[in-house]
């Protein structure tokens, strides 16, 4: 809310986080590992008294410091530079919190940099002794540096008891600090010996290269299988919505979890090869493919430990759109368009409502999602819903999410946003209900403003038949229609409630029953997701209490819906309604009548039916199937996570598939509806 936006909606600020510090992270534990295996490589050397070994290790330093101290502080820089355009308020929130925390790492990465610079050109020219302590001294600040930054990390995924006592200490030594320190530490070691491969690949002696790949492989996979059960460590202190996102919550981590576990293999596996079966293989070709792997493994962890915080950027204080808890609370259901800073919209109107929209994706959603976009692409999960159905999902069901933040605005706000991304992202037309407004309001901006003038049935006329949108763009306007009339001049506020109140009298309609609250919960909780009809289907066959207990643990019936939860009167409020509707009383007594077999569209129908028209309208299926041959529908079809991963794991019959993909294809070209 105090910050810019830097907005780039096809890649997102999220994914070149990702990507700089995937990077940067990946040379930087190099850095601390291999501090430690130039001194033991060294140390090896002289105990051998080997001048080959020596002469790798000071080859070996000079790498080393290119890629370390080098690269790595060239990615070091541009990790802070993305990070603090694209998260400024979090950077802000870590640099006050941990100020001294970062002057001593800063302290410790200076003693780093002489360090390896005195050791690396004093190689040879110093006496092995104080050589090998110039040594250990760099190994010592390069995991102080580790040491120091693990515990900032480590906060901002479990903060503790820092939340309620902000004691320095309790947020730096949080619950993931041990675990974590430990899992980084053998990571830190496994990729020195990893990275020594490249160089000792290169090593044109092939005794010396057999030597050097052997004692280089022992580091990675000792260091490999030390890592296994600190990461156990690791996985089993995560606080609760955490440890539900990691175990299958979470789309984005389930993929994560499944090249970890391929790389995983792939890289215990060459790593065993080359320190104990064949290390003669090693070659500059095979010692970079073992990187992959690697790069690979400590990218699922840290996108894994990202994605897990969600919808926090910094757990339990600071949303991932950069609004605190504490904003949050203090805005309730007043405007948040009203308070920020640098929106380019503060008060809507008719005219600016996809303006105002924009802003707000801008503000609220676009640290997560972009438009069109490789990371949480917005339009094909809104895709299948309307304004109204948007709006609602926004106001209610949003709330309930355990991985996205709360909407945070006033219920205008709410339709602003969804009419922006409906019409403006969409391109379908854009219908919203009327903000209830109370007719008190409403009647005393017209005694204030327009009795004084006009008999009520005059205006009540003029406002008959027209929406309240068109009677509030009309008072905008009124001098065209009259040149002795002024156009309303009252606050924007003024005139939708004036608005409201003289389409209700223009527009009146007959008292209806009060609503079933069975469905106002429906409308609230279920309609941005799941059409009536998968709900009904679902609840069919069911008494009143295995409705309920099934909407008790929604988890259960869908990892997507894991962490939503409604009290237990409503559970029960809505499953009598579900019940009710569901099992319908009349004419049970009277033989349904025989109905002639169906035929194949009819069966391709019931499949549209039963598996799309849930989560998608019939037209939105009908669009994507356009200009498409049947056996390209059908291909699509046979492989629905390509076209969205939230589809992955979805499969058709290859009969169905056939017969949904002919029927798809003659209606995309105008065929029988």
């Amino acid at each position: 809310m105090n910050y810019p936006v830097w907005f780039l909606p096809g890649t997102g600020g999220g994914l070149l986080i990702a990507f700089i510090a995937i990077v940067h992270v990946f040379v930087s534990h190099f850095a601390v590992g291999g501090g430690l295996y130039l001194v033991m490589a060294e140390r090896k050397g002289l105990r051998e008294n080997n001048l080959g070994i020596l002469e790798f290790t000071k080859k070996h330093a000079k790498f080393f410091m290119l890629v370390s101290m080098v690269f790595g502080g060239i990615t070091g820089v541009g990790i802070w530079f993305i990070i603090a355009l694209v998260q400024p308020a979090a950077v802000s929130s870590l640099i006050h919190t941990f100020v001294y925390g970062w002057a001593a790492e800063w302290v410790w990465f200076l003693v780093e940099i002489i360090a390896l610079i005195v050791y690396y050109y004093t190689f040879g020219k110093m006496d092995s002794r104080t050589h090998q302590i110039v040594g250990w001294i760099y190994f010592i600040a390069a995991w102080m540096s580790l040491f120091l930054i693990n515990g900032i990390i480590g906060f901002m995924l479990t903060p503790g008891a820092w939340v309620e006592n902000q004691n320095f200490w309790v947020g730096f030594f949080n619950p993931s600090f041990w675990p974590a320190l430990f899992v980084r530490s053998c990571i830190a070691f496994m990729l020195a010996g990893l990275y020594a491969f490249v160089t000792s690949a290169f090593l044109k002696d092939r005794a010396l290269r057999i030597t050097m790949t052997r004692f280089s492989g022992k580091w990675a996979l000792i260091s490999l299988l030390l890592a296994l059960p600190s990461a156990w460590w690791y996985l089993s202190i995560l606080p609760e919505p955490a440890a539900k996102l990691v175990q299958g919550a979470s789309p984005t981590i389930s993929t994560a979890a499944t090249y970890a576990l391929y790389s995983l293999i792939v890289l215990f596996i060459l790593a065993l090869l080359l320190a104990v079966v064949r290390p003669a293989i090693n070659t500059p070709a095979v010692a970079l493919l073992t990187l992959i792997p690697a790069f690979l493994l400590f990218g699922a962890f840290e996108w894994t430990r990202e994605a897990a915080r969600r919808p926090f950027v910094i757990n339990q204080l600071m949303y991932s759109n950069g609004v605190t808890v504490a904003q949050a609370a203090e805005l309730g259901d007043q405007s948040f368009l009203a308070q920020t800073k640098f929106s380019a919209v503060h008060d809507i109107t008719d005219d600016n409502l996809a303006a105002a929209g924009a802003e707000l994706f801008k503000f609220q959603c676009y640290a997560c999602h972009t438009i069109g976009g490789i990371n949480n692409d917005i339009l094909p999960r809104t895709a299948a819903m309307d304004a109204p159905g948007l709006t609602k999902y926004l106001l209610n069901v949003i709330h309930k999410r355990p991985y996205m933040p709360p909407f945070l605005g006033t219920e205008q706000e709410a339709q602003a946003l969804a009419a922006y991304i409906v019409g403006d992202l969409h391109r379908k037309p854009v219908e919203l209900a009327t903000a209830s407004v109370p007719t008190g309001a409403g009647q005393q901006v017209y005694d204030n403003n327009c009795i004084g003038c006009h008999e009520l049935d005059l205006v009540v006329a003029w406002a008959n038949d027209q929406s309240a949108g068109e009677i509030s763009t009309g008072l905008l306007n009124l001098s065209e229609m009259n040149d002795a009339m002024e156009n309303f001049a009252g606050t924007d506020e003024e005139r939708q409630q004036l608005a409201a109140y003289l389409h209700g009298l223009g527009n009146p309609v007959a008292a209806a029953e009060p609503e079933d609250p069975g469905v106002t919960l429906y409308d609230n909780n279920c309609i941005g997701c799941h059409s009536k009809e998968t709900v009904l289907n679902w609840a069919a066959g069911q008494n009143e209490a295995e409705i309920a207990a099934g909407l008790t643990n929604l988890g259960a019936l869908n990892p997507m819906m894991a962490g939503i939860s409604l009290e237990q009167e409503d559970c029960v409020t809505l499953a009598c309604h579900l019940a009710a509707v569901a099992t319908p009383q009349a004419a049970a007594a009277e033989p349904a009548p025989e109905t002639p077999p169906a035929t194949p569209e009819a069966d391709s129908q019931t499949i549209l039916d039963n598996l799309c028209t849930g989560c998608h309208s019939k037209a939105t299926v009908i669009d994507w199937a356009a200009g498409k041959s049947t056996a390209d529908i059908a291909a699509g079809l046979a492989d629905l996570g390509q076209l969205n991963p939230m589809m992955g794991g979805l499969s058709l019959e290859e009969t169905d598939r056939s017969s949904l993909a002919t029927w798809l294809q003659a209606n995309a070209e105008g065929g029988a509806q």
